[in-house]
């Protein structure tokens, strides 16, 4: 690769420049209930979305050739938008974490900048970040630059001198070479067919690594994906399609909301010949044994069937070592054709089919267990409906989804599928939302309400307003990011990569030295290379590849399925070490809408006087307490006589008038300095100990009582918080901005351990990162208005993800519906994949090291090391696999009896 240009002629940047501290950071507008905003809702245009397919990846999707033609055979029923296949998504910005001071690790000052905010769509620190690196240190006052996580999520640590670089003016310059580097170096995913091994994986990965420009090149065999960073300037991304094609492997654009392939799954000729030849391999394996054993024929012919069973068994390996060998790598395929090929040249010709049989059965069985981890995620985008019923005019007519636009009416029967999100214009029903949110009891909607794609309307025709396209769903997204999340690498995952690509090279090497020491040491030559072909069956990392991979994405299939979508690997572990939860409450443990709890009127005076009074003021407010109060009134059928003259005090109450009388509804601060009763004061009082907030009512002169008013707690909340201490959580607390004394009176309901208040968003990241000290702490909360301190904890969670675009973008993990039930499941699940992940590497690398030490000392044949080591791997699999059963009832009832000793352990 040609020397890069200098990016500070690029950047403009001089250390003598004048920048506003925190300049270059963009901070959320976030709107509270008393926000009296015009707001612009228009998101498809409003916010300068980043539109798939485009600048963001630099790619012309109707410039290039995508590889091969999209052939669809009579069997597939796949909603095909070709046209659009990069998907003009109109979702808002991922959260950008604000930035912070730490100590350098070395000591220093030095500057942590969300990796998010610095470089979009970075997660690692290969590829673009090291061209970001480059261009950051090439700078003047600027020590080091490097990737930091401990705090959870991804940071871009800046050592610098204070003396020769301020904050801000290093805050303007990460901000404008991020900016440089995500211009020229872009990446892309594709979805890869024909892969019928990890090997081929290894082999895709490696090849497009190597091409000059591609910066990073990652294969994830389990979702199917190919996920490069490339100089835009270099190389373009027809030249690496046409470099996957060479190797026999296709390329296609990955279509929204679908996890597998719009093709035949999988595609080329493995998952057509791969159990066929598995059979034929077998079949003539113990034809070659019968005819040796029973029959009377020349030695030459059951040597020519084994001979045909490792040609027939191997046929996929031996493509794919001499694919390795060209790259000059050694991969596990490559160790058991050289294996086999060993056996066979020593005479051991049925030990050798017999390797290469068990090798390819233990590869189709693999493939097949992994298709269905991936066919459990696509069953939740086959839950769309592929047409829709629009309303044109006078006439209902069904349109493929993928054609209906933005604003066209929708009629959904009783009984039928919504076909696309939207907003209900006419009708009321109830809908089964199982398919988003887990929850199996039907949520009756009215006008105005949201509603899903994917969800059944199962009482009354409905007429829906369409706000997304089929490709932006919630269902579409939810599949997108369970799909990929396999490409968010965890530590167990990371661990098990770095010892698989270790691992094969050495065990190469030691296969060659072996025999040579057994020869100096007086072993016959055949014996020797006998046991190192046992050797190198033994310690191949087979089952280490697929141990990691298997276990997270049937976890978090399950973990949507269960209506908690978890973002990747790592937050899935992250999620299993949490010690501590940090709860918002508003929104989170109570219901978020102010309900009358206590109408306590004086003596002489009617409750019906009283709530009347107070609801005819009222109903000239739009004030969440306003509503309370009218809704209160009409529960309780009492007519509130006309009000009028409405002024608003602010913080204070409200003052109007009913016919020429004067009305004031507030609390004590709107009667400061004149005469209150005394009996009112003391009811007040009470009220606001049981955490209330009070509205005295005063007509015509005369104090007529106080209404008290609270936001309700959400029912199961405290069952929650008591099941999350069963499994082991050790810290509850709540964060409110609310006052303290209402804010510790909604604790105690709830059984948390902790409530502080009041807090504003900065106190809230302080509390969170004070706990983070003791423990490993998650934030949860609604997604949007907490979203600093959710940025601070380990783990972030949003509820309600299902109705809002924040949560989805920017939480790690997302609680699909609109409760708390599903936080236990998702802890309890992400316990057990961690635990799943941690068995498969000690069964792999345990395996592994028993098969080597007895292959050493001559304990095993080669027939015995092959089944140990295929063994191991279907293992591993189907361990991984058991978690797509797991299921919320049965996941906390499990977890409440072993949760505790788990994560004290932990």
């Amino acid at each position: 690769m040609p020397e890069p240009k200098k990016f500070g002629k690029l950047v403009g940047f001089s250390t003598g420049s004048a920048t506003k501290p925190g300049q270059g950071i963009v901070v959320k507008h976030v709107h509270g209930p008393d926000c009296k905003h015009d707001h612009d809702h228009d998101h498809g245009h409003a916010h300068g979305h980043d539109h798939h397919g485009h600048d963001h990846h630099g790619h012309d999707h109707h410039g290039h050739d995508h590889g091969e033609e999209h052939v669809h055979g009579p069997s597939c029923n796949h909603d095909h938008d070709h046209g659009h296949g990069h998907g003009h998504h109109h979702h808002p910005p991922k959260r950008i974490r604000p930035p912070g001071h730490r100590p350098a690790e070395g000591g220093g000052v030095a500057l942590q900048l969300d990796l998010e905010g610095t470089l979009p769509g970075e997660t690692d620190d290969v590829g673009r970040f090291e061209k970001l690196e480059e261009a950051l240190e090439a700078q003047k006052g600027i020590q080091d630059v490097h990737l930091r996580r401990d705090n959870g999520y991804a940071e871009v640590c800046i050592h610098y001198q204070p003396e020769l670089v301020s904050a801000s003016q290093l805050l303007e310059l990460a901000k404008k070479t991020g900016g440089v580097v995500a211009k020229r170096y872009k990446h892309f995913t594709w979805f890869v067919r024909g892969m019928d091994s990890a090997d081929a994986a290894a082999v895709i990965e490696h090849a497009v690594s190597h091409m000059k420009g591609v910066l990073s090149a990652s294969v994830a065999y389990a979702s199917e994906r190919l996920v490069i960073e490339y100089d835009s300037e270099e190389i373009s991304l027809g030249d690496i399609e046409a470099k996957v094609k060479a190797l026999r492997y296709g390329l296609e654009v990955p279509m929204a909301g679908h996890a597998c392939s719009h093709h035949a799954h999988g595609g080329g000729l493995a998952p057509l010949l791969e159990l066929p030849l598995v059979v034929a391999s077998g079949a003539l394996l113990v034809a070659g044994w019968l005819l040796e054993r029973y029959a009377s024929v020349p030695a030459l012919v059951p040597t020519l069937v084994w001979a045909l069973s490792m040609a027939s068994g191997g046929f996929f390996a031996i493509r794919g070592s001499i694919q390795s060998i060209a790259q000059l790598r050694i991969d596990i395929e490559t160790m058991m054709v050289v294996a086999a090929i060993g056996a066979a040249v020593l005479g051991a010709w049925f030990e050798g089919a017999f390797l290469l049989f068990l090798f390819s059965a233990g590869h189709a069985l693999e493939h097949r267990a992994m298709d269905r981890a991936r066919r459990s995620i696509e069953a939740l985008g086959a839950l769309r409906p592929e047409v829709a019923r629009v309303r044109r005019g006078n006439e209902v007519v069904e349109v493929p989804v993928d054609k209906v636009q933005r604003g066209e009416m929708i009629v959904v029967r009783p009984g039928d599928r919504v076909p696309l999100d939207g907003i209900i214009r006419e009708g009321k029903s109830s809908l089964e939302e199982a398919a988003i949110t887990g929850e199996s009891i039907p949520v009756p909607k009215k006008p105005g309400d949201n509603v899903f794609s994917g969800t059944i309307n199962s009482e009354a025709a409905l007429e829906i307003e369409v706000t997304h396209l089929s490709s932006e769903s919630v269902l579409a997204r939810v599949v997108d990011m369970v799909a990929q999340a396999e490409a968010q690498k965890g530590p167990n995952q990371r661990f098990a990569q770095r010892m698989e690509r270790t691992f094969a090279p050495l065990v190469m090497i030691a296969a060659i030295v072996f025999p040579v020491v057994l020869v100096v040491l007086g072993y016959p030559f055949k014996e020797a290379i006998l046991r190192a072909v046992s050797l190198l069956v033994a310690a191949s990392p087979c089952a280490l590849a697929i141990s990691t991979p298997s276990a997270v994405l049937s976890a978090v299939a399950a973990a949507a399925r269960g209506g908690v979508l978890v973002k990747g690997g790592i937050y899935l572990e992250l999620l299993g070490g949490i010690r501590a939860i940090a709860f918002d409450k508003t929104g989170t443990l109570t219901v978020g809408r102010p309900k009358v709890l206590t109408i306590a009127p004086v003596a002489g005076v009617s409750r019906d006087e009283l709530l009347g009074t107070a609801a005819a003021v009222e109903s000239l407010s739009a004030h969440p307490l306003a509503r309370a109060v009218v809704d209160a009134a009409t529960e309780h059928k009492v007519q509130a006589p006309a009000g009028k003259d409405c002024e608003a005090i602010h913080g204070k109450g409200i003052r109007a008038k009913i016919g020429e009388e004067a009305v004031e509804v507030g609390n004590l601060a709107l009667f400061e300095g004149q005469t209150f009763p005394a009996e009112l004061n003391a009811e007040v009082q009470k009220l606001e100990e049981a955490g209330q907030t009070t509205m005295v009512v005063r007509r015509a002169g005369q104090f007529l009582g106080v209404i008290g008013v609270a936001d309700t707690v959400r029912s199961g909340a405290h069952h929650v918080i008591q099941t999350l201490k069963q499994i082991g959580i050790a810290q509850t607390v709540m964060l409110s901005g609310d006052n303290a004394r209402v804010a510790k009176a909604i604790a105690a309901q709830v059984g948390i351990d902790e409530a502080r208040a009041p807090l504003m968003p900065a106190d809230k990241v302080t509390a969170v990162r004070e706990m983070g000290k003791k423990h490993a702490v998650a934030m949860v909360g609604d997604g949007v208005n907490d979203a600093p301190a959710l940025a601070a904890a380990a783990v972030g969670v949003a509820m309600g993800g299902a109705g809002s675009d924040a949560a989805l973008e920017t939480a790690d993990v997302v609680l699909m519906s609109d409760d708390l039930s599903r936080l236990p499941f998702a802890l309890t699940l992400a316990d057990k994949a961690t635990a799943v992940m941690k068995q498969n590497l000690v069964i792999s690398l345990g395996v592994s090291a028993l098969l080597i030490i007895a292959t050493v000392f001559g304990l095993t044949q080669i027939s015995q090391a092959v089944i140990f080591h295929e063994g191991s791997t279907l293992v591993v699999v189907f361990n991984g696999l058991r978690l797509l059963g797991y299921r919320p009832q049965a996941s906390v009832a499990t977890a409440a009896s072993t949760g505790s000793v788990q994560r004290a352990t932990s």
